[in-house]
């Protein structure tokens, strides 16, 4: 069983950064593949960015790559999303999820996770 914890969300200005942590209190974390996931108000929830298990692959939808960086220290049991030059079409909650894939593939799909956090919200003011 792994439990999940969002944290770091809040209100910024558009221009502005925060880091998104998902903290697990499940043994083994560095057997899961994270997910990180958005949902914006009336809106389908949406990928973001995944990492594998290792920590050396990573994938990014189109509108946040360049901007958002996901990473992981196994060490700690937690996946961290960097998130830069937010706008406000980014406010959205944000979740991590997670499964024992040890790669990427299709880990764009929400179906692929087993395990989901509870969000935290994330506001971007223009």
């Amino acid at each position: 069983q792994v439990q999940l914890v969002e944290s770091g969300g809040g209100v910024v200005q558009a221009g502005g950064s925060l880091r998104l942590s998902c903290a697990s209190s499940g043994r083994a974390f560095s057997n899961y593949s994270i997910g990180w996931f958005r949902r914006a108000p009336g809106k389908e929830r949406e990928f973001v960015a995944a990492i594998n298990s290792g920590g050396y692959s990573t994938t990014y939808t189109d509108s946040v790559e360049g901007r958002f960086t996901v990473s992981r220290d196994n060490a700690q049991n937690a996946v961290y999303l960097q998130m830069n030059s937010l706008a406000p079409e980014d406010t959205a909650v944000y979740y991590c999820a997670a499964d024992r894939t040890p790669f990427l593939e299709n880990s764009r799909s929400i179906y692929r996770y087993d395990y989901w956090g509870k969000g935290t919200q994330v506001t971007v003011s223009s």
